[in-house]
């Protein structure tokens, strides 16, 4: 996973884009959703995404908002075409799995667990 599946890189890009974010002070929950997703995107394997009734409030649902409005959707997106790359050969169906499950989290990362 993290040679083949990209796993190091884009833990690495959502890292840089963590600090990045957290040098301002708006930026810092974004910048900490990031970190939630550069620790999944290291080792995903034997995790789980719960974000079904998690985001409970409405300051979850509108930073969820402003998550994807600013670029959330663009992440998912690419982690659809990673999972789709991943799906066209059979060794590459487990590395899909685990971009179907950055993909949940890339939408909806506050509020959502890491099980």
């Amino acid at each position: 996973w993290i040679v083949l599946g990209g796993g190091i890189i884009v833990a690495a890009l959502y890292f840089v884009g963590g600090v990045v974010l957290c040098c301002t002070i708006v930026g810092i929950p974004f910048g900490v959703q990031l970190f939630k997703l550069a620790g999944l995107a290291l080792l995903p394997f034997g995790r789980e995404v719960d974000s079904t009734g998690s985001a409970a409030g409405l300051l979850p649902l509108i930073m969820n908002i402003i998550w994807l409005v600013a670029g959330g959707f663009e992440v998912a997106i690419a982690h659809l075409v990673f999972a789709g790359l991943m799906a066209l050969t059979i060794v590459g169906l487990p590395f899909a799995k685990q971009h179907v499950k950055l993909l949940k989290l890339a939408l909806v990362p506050f509020g959502a667990r890491i099980a």
